[in-house]
């Protein structure tokens, strides 16, 4: 660390808790990482929470000469969050959101992922403009500070167009708010100076008519290299100048500490077509007309595939038959979706569409399809674009995705002459595709930068794309990804000395001294894009394909606790290199030292990552192997043999623990975040002993029900009353005749050994329950009902990996219940409010919408919290406390003040929504228990 970090940390000490500071190696590894693919370690990490420590960080800055750099999601392409100084991570405080005016407005937070923000959005039937791929991971402050667009935003529903107002925080302290009267009047005198250097640079830029047309003619496009210096030729006003320069800025000028947006209409129906044509120049002028109609006939997308991109794909399930054809080295497909008020006005769109088409002698097309989950299938293809690289390019390379943009008048000779490039330098792998609507092209490709010949390939390729795009097109080498460090080298080229100059003075006004994220956007480093290239290197075959995207990071519990799954694979590969290298034996032995726990130990591994990961990586799946078999697997197998006991043992406990007093061995065992004890901590809301199971049977069809040894053991309310009660009612009442297996005091899923790495444990337990359900559902003629959310995916898991009979018929409770029990059903009582959580093995299972159609079937109004997984996971609610009440840090604010009520299909989740949320969590069985009797006359 230098002697001025050094000064500047010990300054920020005194204003910051000192555990929102970090300096240790696993910390500056796992931050200095982003979506990109160069790589800087930041001296000092800090996560911030307010405006104030912003403020006191920019003054720091100032007075010890260091250089700060923002950090958002981190799911920035081209190097804007990373740094070798000073990084300021976005904490909670900045995750705010208020829709205004009926949904015509929104202001919010820069800490505020953009998905959350049109969820907000979603009632009043508007959205954000900006729509980037990455919107359900990439937060407000970086969707702006980028001028990120996507498929339908195009040039006029961005950021730059869309803002209203928005406060922002200047380096030398200044917070500008252009929604309040007394801060612009303020400003306006103690800042007159930089006023008055915008309004000369707009009358130079005026000055300059076929500069000032050239700009505008380049900002019809989608542009985000250098800064947005058309806000100079847009406004009069300074003030508005400078609000619309702080677009697409990077950080460069000041931080953006909130925004409000003008929101657009979210069209509820919405048809989309694949079309493929066998001439490149034909498409290309389909897409021309399409552009001219987008408005009249509300064409929202159209994406352009090319014939690379097609066959990287085919032979995906569900894409329409002529995709599984051989295509030409021509061939290029269409995807284009149509969004309507209504569906007569949808019905017309179509057609008008389908008859300009006809014009171009399309190949063959899909025709419009409205059906959901067609359509879905269509844009699987585009979006399994970047895993087609992704997962199969060789280990050690990275992935690069650029975009650029063409006039589209030239958008098939472009298409055309990259595609050369990527020939003419030998990026066999690489894809093309992009927003044909704005001439915005993509491409991914897979480099490796292990050795000078490939870093010398790399930048002769940059090159000639920069030559081609900005030199003989006029387009943009940037058309929505920002500059960042992978093209701030080429802005000059770009636009120019005249351009380029007007540039630099906007830097200089804002950032004399060049201390807000250095090297973005303005640089005279030639080879900048060149230098500190992200090392890849081979990890474990369950990771090796990850791209450090960091869209798993939202699904994850212990994100912004310990480390998200992205920084685990970061810290890990560097672990790995390390010990192949035989060198670095400090930092090795201090990323080890801090591993086990921020990593392992605190990894909820329930596959939620997955979920999220473009290319399907468990991360939790690398935890498990590395936290190694089970060193208890005696106890483990003594367990399995004989679970009736260890349940019945287990309720014996609880009743001890609630004649001792829940309360009083929370605060027993209650421990600091870290800290490794043998005695787990006792949940406030303990739950109390299960009374013993009700007797099955009755008239009706036969149905197996497995309770399992979770619902066994814990009751269900205070009353001591089970699971299995409630459920039982209602196979009862929809005219099912329970019947439990053989044995079913003593069987178990086998999940516990499972997540204990007990491999004999779980294969005794898997085996004696598979010859258990076969005998309850006759060989499989019977359903068979699971009753707990992780005990249900386990054991669908089981048989699909071949370990459980194929011949069994197994639901899941969501399943079963809307499939076959509420339909038999009439809801009778409704509850005002309730809270629906999720469980993320529901969502594994795909029952997610099941449980949400039972949840909201039982209520006049449903609360379903973001919560991908509450970090209960199994037994670690207990022996990692901090990781649940971590991830549901957020469950209470989001719940309505009146909302009294909660609702789940996952025993040990409800004990931590229970815990953290406020109020009483319940099973779905219990809520529709409660809620129904039988349709028709009882």
């Amino acid at each position: 660390m230098t002697p001025a970090h050094a000064d500047f940390l010990q300054d920020l000490r005194r204003t910051m808790p000192a555990a929102r500071i970090f300096t240790d190696p696993l910390s500056t590894l796992a931050y200095g990482t982003d979506a990109s693919f160069y790589r800087l370690r930041p001296q000092i990490v800090a996560r911030v929470e307010s405006e104030d420590e912003v403020a006191e960080m920019l003054r720091l800055a100032r007075l010890h000469r260091v250089a700060v750099t923002f950090r958002a999601a981190g799911t920035s392409l081209s190097g804007q969050a990373v740094s070798d100084s000073v990084l300021a991570v976005l904490g909670d405080g900045f995750n705010r959101g208020e829709v205004l005016e009926g949904g015509e407005r929104i202001r919010l937070g820069p800490g505020m992922i953009g998905a959350h923000a049109n969820a907000m959005l979603a009632p009043y039937g508007r959205k954000i403009g900006p729509d980037p791929a990455s919107i359900n991971t990439a937060k407000i402050g970086g969707i702006a500070a980028n001028n990120s667009s996507g498929m339908c935003c195009g040039t006029r529903d961005n950021s730059y167009h869309t803002m209203r107002s928005l406060r922002v925080l200047l380096l030398d302290g200044t917070a500008l708010d252009t929604a309040d009267p007394a801060s612009v009047a303020a400003f306006r005198v103690s800042h007159a100076d930089l006023l008055d250097g915008l309004a000369q640079l707009s009358r130079q830029l005026a000055g300059d008519p076929p500069l000032a047309e050239r700009v505008r003619r380049k900002y019809r496009l989608k542009n985000t290299t250098g800064y947005g210096i058309n806000a100079l030729l847009d406004f009069t006003d300074p003030l508005e100048m400078l609000s619309h320069l702080m677009i697409g800025s990077e950080g460069t000028l000041g931080f953006i500490s909130e925004i409000t947006f003008h929101t657009v209409a979210e069209h509820p129906h919405k048809a989309s077509a694949l079309v493929l044509f066998d001439d490149l120049e034909r498409c290309c002028r389909a897409v021309s007309a399409l552009s001219a109609a987008r408005d009249a006939c509300g064409v929202s997308a159209v994406e352009l595939i090319d014939s690379r991109s097609i066959r990287a794909v085919q032979g995906k399930p569900g894409l329409p038959d002529f995709l599984y054809q051989p295509v030409g080295p021509g061939s290029t497909s269409l995807l284009i979706e149509l969004r309507a008020g209504d569906e007569a006005r949808l019905g017309e769109d179509c057609a008008a569409i389908e008859r300009l088409l006809a014009d171009y002698q399309p190949q063959v097309s899909s025709g419009f399809s409205r059906d959901a989950r067609e359509c879905e299938t269509y844009w699987a293809l585009r979006k399994g674009l970047f895993p087609a690289v992704g997962a199969a390019r060789p280990v050690g390379t990275t992935v690069v995705i650029e975009d650029v943009a063409f006039p589209i008048p030239q958008l098939a000779d472009g298409v055309a002459k990259l595609t050369a490039l990527f020939d003419k330098h030998g990026y066999d792998e690489a894809l093309l595709f992009g927003h044909a609507l704005d001439g915005n092209l993509h491409f991914v490709f897979a480099p490796g930068f292990e050795s000078p010949a490939e870093v010398a390939r790399y930048d002769a390729f940059m090159q000639d794309v920069s030559d081609l795009v900005a030199g003989e097109y006029d387009g943009s080498l940037k058309a929505e990804h920002g500059t960042g460090r992978n093209v701030a080298p080429f802005v000059r080229q770009e636009w120019g000395d005249a351009a380029w100059n007007i540039m630099r003075r906007i830097k200089a006004l804002f950032d004399p001294d060049g201390l807000l994220n250095p090297g973005v956007i303005i640089t005279d480093n030639e080879r900048l894009h060149l230098e500190n290239l992200k090392p890849m290197p081979a990890a474990d075959a369950l990771v090796d394909r990850c791209t450090e995207c960091g869209f798993c990071e939202p699904a994850c519990p212990s994100h912004g606790l310990t480390l998200s799954p992205r920084q685990r694979v970061v810290a890990w590969r560097r672990i790995r290199q390390l010990e192949r290298d035989g060198e670095g034996a400090m930092e090795l032995a201090a990323l080890k030292a801090g591993y086990r726990y921020r990593a392992i130990d605190t990894c909820a591994a329930t596959g939620m990552c997955a979920t999220r990961c473009p290319v399907g990586i468990n991360t939790g799946a690398l935890m498990k192997k590395l936290q190694g078999p089970s060193r208890r697997s005696v106890l483990a197998g003594f367990a399995a043999r004989h679970m009736q006991w260890m349940t019945a043992a287990a309720r014996t406990g609880l009743r001890l623990a609630h004649l001792a007093g829940a309360q009083r061995l929370h605060a027993l065992t209650g421990r600091a975040p870290g800290e490794r004890k043998i005695i787990p901590l006792i949940p406030a809301s303990l739950p109390r002993a299960a009374a013993p199971l009700p007797k099955p049977g009755g008239d009706g069809e036969p149905v197996a029900l497995f309770v399992s040894c979770v619902n066994r053991t814990l009751a269900e309310g205070e009353g001591g009353e089970s699971v299995a009660a409630h459920t039982i009612n209602l196979l009862r009442r929809a005219g099912f005749a329970p019947i439990y297996p053989p044995g079913h005091d003593g069987l178990c899923c086998g999940q516990p050994f499972a997540s204990a790495n007990a491999a004999d444990a779980l294969a005794s337990s898997q085996a004696s329950l598979n010859d258990a359900l076969l005998q309850a559902s006759g060989n499989g003629r019977h359903p068979v009902y699971l009753d707990n959310s992780p005990c249900a995916a386990r054991v669908k898991q089981a048989q699909a990996e071949g370990l459980l009979d194929a011949r069994l018929q197994l639901f899941d409770a969501a399943g079963f219940l809307a499939e076959k029990v509420l339909p038999r059903l009439e809801i009778t009582r409704r509850l005002p409010q309730l809270a629906l959580h999720i469980p993320c093995s529901a969502t594994e299972m795909g029952a997610a919408g099941s449980l949400q159609r039972l949840a909201a079937s039982c209520c006049d109004e449903l609360t379903v919290p973001d919560i991908a997984c509450c970090g209960f996971a199994g037994d670690k609610g207990f022996t990692v406390p901090e990781l649940n009440a971590h991830s549901l840090r957020r469950l209470k604010p989001a719940l309505p003040e009146t909302c009294r009520h909660g609702v789940s299909m996952s025993r040990t989740c409800q004990i931590g929504l229970t815990e953290h949320g406020g109020i009483p969590y319940a099973s779905i069985e219990a809520l529709l228990d409660f809620c129904t009797h039988p349709s028709g006359p009882s």
